[in-house]
């Protein structure tokens, strides 16, 4: 049966809550589009890199306000664009998803998973360019980021919050340091994020698969943008992941950001502002080109203990061309950071991998970012180093030498052999230092050069075995005291007998 009285009640009840909404949106017009740009007519109140959005559900950022029209990098395929569509602002800066959900994800400059593991866990966004901590809100870098790797540790060290550039070129072993700091932070309590720019996808899931082997991916969040991407996407790509480091300094964490590498990034950015007819200035780059870069590494920091301490190192990678480290981008980026790590092809056909040129290669925060005990060892090194070279290039013209002269180059030698390091074996620094130990003050001048590494592996072994308190007080007190170098000599001179 149908009762009149109860349907009169909903209606009633429908008509008391009836609310009318007027829904307000902005809408331009596309009047040109090619090349990932679009043209937009009638979008009067739009913002600077607001993101603004395409029927099709494709995002573009609005890049160029000018007196008549709007110049939008699209962030994906424009093939589906035409002229006519109409344009919704979204009323959003561009902004990421950013939290520790990340952690463990492998992400497009968007925040979206791109790993096939579901949708990412967080309700926070932060926007991708935020004003970096001014002069207050910092302090000195005075805390140690170990690479585990021998020759940066001990000659280029590099602290939390410093900007350290990894500057060579191609196939030079530039993404191999960089993985290898990554993998070392293990268990150090160092978050990490790894944003690679242009790179193929083949190279970004062997790299993913590289960092679940070594466990690293679960304090690991990978940005990945190939290099068939939208330029706009690679543009945008180290910011986000800058935004992305940020959010978990500012809850007093330390994070470690790899930019690999920031001439594509250089490119990407050339190419929008070139297709959005911004005048072009030295090697048709941008005026602003070098204001792109400082923006992005001046965020890296270490916090005032006001501000809770937490920090951002970052390891932006410059690739030159034939060693050309005084070309337009390289020089912008020496300028920018606090040293580089300079890695030549000379020395990687040599087979001296990391092929890191000392001479050149300089960390700008010196011995304030080593322990103690690094520091009274690494002295020694960079000296006999420094004599080693000088002398090797005068020893090939002669061949008589005197005592001394073949002393240096034999110390020389072994010196640059226990430098060597294969890659994915990032060492502890106390091991580190008992091996630097061992190579300055002589001890190895007996051990064949083709032997050392063999040499390294076994004593680091039968130390831990024999002399376990001495890798433990070195680590813990981060000093090498009188006591513990009387037994570092001890325990050398007995392996030495066995060897």
């Amino acid at each position: 049966m149908i009762n009149a009285d109860e349907i009169a009640g909903v209606l009633k009840n429908q008509i008391a809550n009836f609310k009318s909404e007027v829904h307000e949106d902005q809408v331009g017009t596309v009047i040109a589009v090619g090349s990932s740009i679009a043209r937009i007519y009638g979008l009067e109140a739009v913002q600077q890199s607001e993101l603004v959005e395409f029927p099709n559900g494709l995002q573009g950022i609005a890049l160029n306000l000018e007196e008549d029209n709007v110049g939008v990098v699209i962030l994906g395929p424009d093939t589906e664009i035409k002229e006519g569509m109409q344009v919704r602002r979204t009323g959003r800066i561009v902004s990421v998803p950013v939290g520790e959900a990340l952690l463990g994800r492998v992400v497009d400059p968007l925040g979206n998973p791109v790993d096939g593991k579901g949708p990412v866990e967080t309700k926070r966004y932060r926007t991708i360019e935020n004003t970096a901590p001014g002069v207050i809100e910092r302090q000195p870098v005075k805390q140690p980021l170990q690479t585990g790797i021998r020759a940066i540790d001990a000659l280029i060290p590099i602290g939390r919050g410093q900007r350290e550039l990894i500057i060579g070129d191609r196939s030079t072993g530039k993404t191999a340091i960089a993985v290898d700091t990554i993998i070392n932070q293990r268990g150090k309590g160092v978050y990490c994020i790894y944003v690679a720019i242009g790179q193929k996808t083949s190279t970004v899931a062997s790299l993913a698969q590289i960092f679940a082997k070594h466990q690293a991916m679960d304090y690991t969040t990978i940005v990945a943008v190939g290099p068939s991407e939208a330029p706009g996407l690679k543009y945008i790509a180290p910011y986000a992941g800058c935004a992305m480091a940020e959010e978990l300094m500012y809850q007093n964490k330390d994070v470690l950001i790899v930019y690999d590498d920031l001439t594509k990034h250089a490119q990407a950015y050339r190419e929008v502002s070139l297709l959005l007819r911004r005048p072009p200035g030295r090697e048709a780059y941008p005026g602003d080109i070098f204001f792109l870069h400082s923006r992005l590494l001046e965020r890296a920091a270490k916090l005032s203990d006001e501000k809770g301490g937490g920090s951002i190192t970052a390891l932006p990678v410059i690739e030159t061309q034939a060693g050309d480290v005084s070309a337009y981008i390289p020089t912008n980026l020496i300028s920018i950071t606090d040293g580089q790590i300079y890695l030549t092809t000379g020395l990687f056909f040599q087979g001296i991998r990391p092929a890191v040129d000392v001479g050149i290669s300089v960390s700008r925060v010196g011995g304030s970012a080593q322990i103690k005990a690094m520091r009274s060892v690494a002295g020694q090194l960079k000296l006999d180093l420094a004599q080693y070279r000088e002398l090797a290039a005068f020893a090939k013209l002669s061949s008589d030498l005197d005592k001394t002269t073949q002393a240096t180059l034999t110390r020389g030698e072994k010196i640059t052999e226990i430098l060597k390091q294969p890659q994915f074996q990032p060492q502890a620094v106390e091991d580190q230092v008992m091996l630097i130990f061992a190579a300055t003050r002589g001890y190895l001048t007996d051990v064949p050069t083709p032997r050392l590494q063999e040499w390294a592996r076994s004593f680091v072994d039968f130390a831990h075995e024999k002399y376990e308190s001495l890798a433990k007080s070195i680590a813990e007190t981060k000093q090498l005291s009188d006591e513990a170098g009387a037994t570092l000599v001890k325990a050398i001179e007995e392996f030495n007998k066995t060897f």
